[in-house]
């Protein structure tokens, strides 16, 4: 008899914040890192902060099932950001039977938070499975209510506030990508700051005051001299991040303002090898600036707070 199985699961209620780093990669593809994605887990509620390839993979792996999504908060409309949508909806959506175990899908709309350009941009998304999403109504019978989605669009404010967990979004600079957002999840006497992808700004040490904990994107400068030096006809595309993303020293920098005790860094660009001495490479000369604890993030890190 085949019985499949199972990653061991997270518990359903979670009486402090609990922080899953789903993919810490970016748009190009690295072994080991997977696209954008992060997991909050606070009382009986999981939420997921952006969405990228590989996140339904990722999310079993850490324990979640995505049968537990039922809010999606995007930072930004990049592809690495967005692009396992399409999954992380069905997968919500359908019940999945183990041996031992059934779990239920989502049997109410999906709500979806975001910028301004969140509805057009993800109901075009939703649009393009009206196919698949009918036969599942009608083929698999699943909920119908399951197939929709709920938006909410806000670039500054309070966009969560129930059962004890408040969620803000505050505008950050990705600019051409416009809108671009940050969140800070407080639960607990606990707070969360998630940057997105972005350029340093003055709402991020504000936000990030009295945080627990800042997850932050970053490049290293240095590594991408380098590889500028090495293939100047790729001078273009390598020089990119300099316009929209942080450094590693400026990310220092915004956390030393800030004051928050742990500072966690992810999107990385270039991507390191996990080893203690890449990333001590990757994040020398932060400790000059920012003197708390600075953690390198990896796929599937958790931090409860």
């Amino acid at each position: 008899m085949f019985i499949q199985q199972q990653e061991k699961l997270l518990p359903d209620y979670h009486e402090h914040l609990k922080v899953i780093l789903l993919g810490t990669g970016t748009p190009r593809a690295f072994s080991g890192r997977a696209k954008s994605g992060i997991a909050v887990l606070a009382g009986s509620k999981a939420f997921l902060i952006d969405c990228g390839g590989a996140t339904v993979d990722q999310l079993i792996k850490a324990g979640v099932m995505p049968q537990r999504i039922e809010n999606v908060l995007f930072t930004h409309h990049h592809s690495d950001h967005n692009s396992g949508f399409f999954d992380v909806f069905i997968s919500s959506w359908r019940t999945h039977v183990l041996p031992d175990r059934v779990f239920e899908g989502r049997s109410v709309p999906m709500n979806v938070y975001g910028p301004t350009t969140t509805k057009e941009i993800i109901g075009k998304m939703r649009e393009s499975f009206d196919f698949d999403a009918n036969l599942r109504v009608h083929y698999n019978l699943s909920a119908d209510q399951g197939a929709n989605i709920h938006y909410f669009e806000n670039n500054e404010g309070v966009v969560y506030d129930a059962e004890g967990i408040r969620i803000t979004a505050f505008e950050v600079d990705h600019r051409p990508v416009y809108p671009a957002l940050a969140y800070k999840i407080e639960y607990n006497g606990k707070s969360v700051v998630i940057s997105g992808d972005t350029i340093p700004v003055a709402n991020m040490v504000k936000y990030s005051r009295g945080a627990d904990l800042l997850i932050h994107e970053s490049y290293n400068k240095a590594w991408l001299d380098e590889l500028i030096e090495k293939f100047p006809e790729q001078a273009q595309s390598l020089s990119n991040p300099a316009k929209y993303h942080s450094t590693t020293h400026q990310v220092a920098e915004i956390a030393r303002q800030a004051e928050v005790p742990h500072l966690v860094l992810t999107h990385h660009i270039p991507a390191p090898m996990p080893t203690e001495e890449a990333e001590a490479e990757y994040t020398k000369g932060m400790s000059d600036i920012y003197p708390n604890r600075i953690t390198m993030g990896r796929d599937l890190m958790v931090f409860e707070l």
